[in-house]
C-alpha cells in the first residue's frame, strides 16, 4: 500500500524530529525539510519511511523547487506541518530591521508559498491538513520580540484565513501554540539549567498532539490549540 505523504518543515533535533517520527509511525512517508544536511541525513537513517530534503525556507524559489522534487520522488503531500521558525530576540533599537524581513519570510511568507503549491492537490482529493506550530509570540509582544512577534502574529492570522477558506473544502488547518520551553539540549542547559522536569514540554508529546489534531473528526475540528506544561504559570 502506498503511504500518504506528510511534508514537515523545520526538522531539527527537537520538535521537528519528533514530528517526523510520529507521522512515520502513523503510516506516512515523511518529507523532512531543514537547512542542516548532516542532521537530516542522520534522521533519514534513523526513521523508516522518511526522506531528507535540504531547504532554506528564506529562499522561496528554492523552497518551491524542493517541493517539486518531493512531489516527483514521494508523491503529493496530503499533510503539511509548518514547524520551521526564524527568531530574533532583541530590543527594536538594537535589532537589525533585516531580521524582521527574514523572520517574516521563513515564518509567514513560506507558509503562503507552501499552501499555494500544495492546496490544489488537497482540494482535488477533497481532504488534507495544514498544521502550523507557533508560540505565544503570536499572541503578545514583549520588549525583546519586536522583530519576531509580528511575524508569528501574521503567521497565525494567515493560518486562520486559510482555515476559513479551506475548511468547507475538506482541508483542516490548525494553529498549535506551544506555551513552553521545549525540552532540548539547547534550551535546558544554556537557558534553563535550574528548572525542574515539569517546566519543559516534551517534543514527543508535542508531536502526539499535532498528529492528533491533524486527524480529528471533521465534526470537531480545532483551529486554535494552546498547549503548555501542567506546571506552567499562565
Amino acid at each position: 500500500m502506498t503511504r500518504p505523504v506528510a511534508l514537515i518543515t523545520g526538522v531539527g533535533d527537537g520538535t521537528g524530529a519528533a514530528l517526523a517520527r510520529r507521522f512515520a509511525e502513523g503510516g506516512y512517508a515523511v518529507a523532512m525539510l531543514a537547512r542542516n544536511r548532516d542532521r537530516l541525513r542522520s534522521l533519514e537513517q534513523e526513521i523508516d519511511h522518511a526522506k531528507a530534503y535540504v531547504s532554506d525556507l528564506a529562499d522561496l524559489g528554492g523552497l518551491l523547487a524542493t517541493v517539486a522534487t518531493v512531489r516527483a520522488e514521494m508523491g503529493r503531500p496530503s499533510v503539511l506541518v509548518h514547524n520551521a521558525v526564524s527568531a530574533t530576540f532583541q530590543n527594536f533599537l538594537d535589532a537589525d530591521p533585516e531580521d524582521l524581513e527574514r523572520n517574516f519570510r521563513v515564518n509567514t511568507t513560506s507558509l503562503l508559498y507552501l499552501a499555494r503549491d500544495l492546496v490544489p492537490d488537497m482540494i482535488a482529493a477533497g481532504a488534507g491538513a495544514i498544521m502550523v506550530t507557533g508560540n505565544t509570540a503570536a499572541l503578545r509582544g514583549v520588549a525583546n520580540t519586536a522583530v519576531f512577534a509580528p511575524t508569528k502574529a501574521a503567521q497565525r492570522i494567515l493560518a486562520q484565513s486559510l482555515a476559513r477558506d479551506l475548511g468547507q473544502k475538506g482541508i483542516h488547518v490548525a494553529y498549535i501554540t506551544i506555551d513552553a520551553a521545549i525540552d532540548t539540549p539547547w534550551t535546558r542547559v544554556p537557558l534553563h539549567p535550574d528548572k525542574p522536569e515539569d517546566f519543559f514540554s516534551k517534543p514527543k508529546a508535542i508531536a502526539e498532539e499535532v498528529f492528533h489534531v491533524a486527524h480529528q473528526d471533521p465534526s470537531t475540528w480545532a483551529f486554535d490549540l494552546v498547549i503548555r506544561p501542567f506546571a506552567e504559570n499562565w
